[in-house]
């Protein structure tokens, strides 16, 4: 029964929109309304600030490896509902009920949600993703490329139950959806490029 529970509490949790939440604390502002348009640490560091953003990005990631470790202390570490609760998490973040289902890639939720679940793979896929961003100067690509490999680096460093492989193998085709819209202007060669730093208001 109690088991049951974990899938309302890993959305609810990362339905909670940080993004949002801080910029309108700062600014006033609604962030959906600037840059890109998302909640996630990106656009906020890109519209308000570094602070904000790394914030945004902390907290984003710290309730997706709350859902998981939740998960896993209410189903007595339940490779099933740990992974099931992994994209629990990614959803409320992506769909949150609190801003009419209109929320973010995801990225931040599914690293905080995997580092619980998958740690190693984890740390595997880091440099990639650091690698593509250095390389490209978009953090969309490092994200796509990142999670495009993230299903292997899982099989073949963890092996674990299949429940996790295709919890990852899910999550995976998850993000790179959410980036259908980057994938569109990297084509086009529209996409922003990266900086450490926030635009000038």
């Amino acid at each position: 029964m109690i088991a049951l529970l974990v899938l309302p509490v890993a959305y609810l949790l990362g339905a909670i929109p940080f993004g949002y939440l801080l910029v309108k604390w700062k600014t006033g502002v609604d962030v959906r309304a600037a840059g890109s348009g998302n909640i996630g640490a990106t656009n906020v560091l890109r519209t308000t600030g570094r602070v904000a953003g790394v914030v945004t990005l902390l907290l984003d990631i710290a309730k997706g490896y709350l859902a998981v470790w939740l998960a896993g202390r209410l189903t007595e570490q339940s490779p099933f509902w740990m992974s099931a609760a992994a994209l629990a998490v990614m959803a409320g973040h992506a769909y949150p009920v609190f801003l009419k289902f209109q929320g973010g890639k995801a990225v931040a939720s599914f690293i905080g949600a995997f580092l619980c679940l998958t740690p190693g793979a984890i740390a595997a896929v880091l440099p990639v993703f650091v690698v593509t961003v250095a390389w490209t100067k978009h953090i969309s690509m490092g994200s796509i490329v990142a999670a495009a490999a993230f299903p292997l680096g899982v099989w073949l460093i963890l092996k674990p139950d299949l429940t996790v492989v295709a919890a990852a193998v899910i999550a995976a085709a998850f993000i790179i959806y959410r980036h259908s819209s980057n994938i569109q202007r990297l084509r086009s060669g529209t996409e922003h490029q990266f900086s450490f730093g926030a635009r000038k208001r």
